[in-house]
């Protein structure tokens, strides 16, 4: 019965082998495309685990961010001008604009521009210097808080920059659970990933923004430093994780600059209180109080700022650099500029 039952096998040549064992000539049809909910779970997952293998980094970074902030809320509003002017000529430095402090100062207080500065990037770090220092953060509307708008023609089937940005704030709104450190850096690398990178001041808008998400529910900082201490931090390569360690590794280096930098003002601050008590006027403590504001002036910021006379703004400034309070830095008879006399005042006003 056996072998009568392989004869006839062999002899069925005609019918269809297995299922399996026949060859699949049809051509692929379309796949499922993930939804994007799915996509965007997928990626804070990623972020998820990263915080997890950064934990114990995170809560020593956000301890140093939080002192800072007690430390701001505490302190004059000055400090606050005086850090994000200066966090904004960094930024400017990281994505090529190249515009320092001095030049910066000079086009927020009067507007004042050299020859060859591009009129662009100074727009960009004003715009910078601008959200770094208060307003509306980004999470309550983006398109304001980037002052980009969709044009009032475009074409219904164009995509529309409402709806990246609305995609970006998604995918921040389900990294609610993160820390803000951690959704900051999060949002700061998905930046084109959603198209909000845009030629000339893409790496700024992305930077500005983690800056002001990374800040959670703080009281007295407006943002948190990334650029004082280097941009290392915000290098694009690397898994996840890797970007979150540099991340915390540029925040803690940045943060530090920044509390270095307010010891030495609140310490030339109190000597110049001391030495300057003998002199009379309304202009000795306008000016005191300008130059903790602004990491470089010169005698027509100072003017303008004071509202004081140019010879009593020019006649106090001679006064404080010959005891020491101040130093010029052009060398030059002509356009001077002055800064605190500080060892880290005069690396980060330089």
């Amino acid at each position: 019965m056996e072998g009568a039952e392989a004869i006839a096998e062999e002899e069925l040549w005609f019918l269809p082998g297995p299922a399996e064992a026949e060859p699949d000539f049809l051509v692929p049809g379309p796949h499922a495309e993930p939804s994007e909910t799915e996509v965007v779970r997928n990626r804070v997952s990623d972020w998820v685990e990263a915080e997890r293998d950064h934990a114990a980094r995170l809560a020593r970074v956000a301890g140093r961010l939080g002192a800072l902030d007690d430390r701001l809320w505490r302190g004059p509003a000055g400090w606050r001008h005086r850090l994000a002017l200066i966090e904004a000529a960094d930024l400017s430095w990281f994505a090529g604009d190249r515009v320092g402090p001095d030049r910066l100062a000079l086009w927020l207080a009067m507007r004042l521009s050299g020859v060859q500065m591009d009129q662009a990037a100074l727009i960009r770090v004003g715009w910078a210097f601008r959200r770094l220092s208060g307003g509306p953060g980004p999470r309550a509307d983006l398109p304001a808080f980037l002052d980009r708008r969709d044009p009032d023609r475009i074409a219904p089937d164009a995509e529309r920059f409402e709806d990246r940005s609305a995609s970006w704030l998604a995918m921040i709104q389900a990294g609610a659970d993160l820390h803000p450190i951690t959704c900051a850096c999060m949002g700061y690398h998905l930046w084109a990933m959603a198209g909000l990178g845009e030629p000339g001041g893409g790496q700024i808008d992305a930077a500005v923004t983690a800056a002001r998400v990374a800040t959670g529910e703080a009281c007295g900082m407006v943002f948190a430093p990334l650029a004082m201490g280097g941009a290392g931090g915000m290098r694009v390569a690397g898994t996840p994780s890797e970007r979150l360690g540099r991340w915390l590794d540029g925040m803690t280096s940045a943060i530090m600059t920044a509390t270095r930098h307010l010891d030495e003002v609140e310490t030339w601050e109190h000597r110049a209180i001391d030495q300057m008590a003998r002199l009379s006027g309304r202009t000795p403590a306008a000016l005191r109080r300008v130059l903790t504001e602004w990491p470089l002036i010169s005698a027509p910021m100072a003017e303008a700022l004071t509202g004081a006379s140019r010879a009593a703004v020019q006649r106090n400034l001679l006064w404080m650099q010959d005891r020491g309070l101040i130093h010029e830095v052009t060398g030059q008879g002509r356009y001077r500029m002055w800064r605190i006399a500080g060892s880290s005042a005069a690396s980060m006003s330089q």
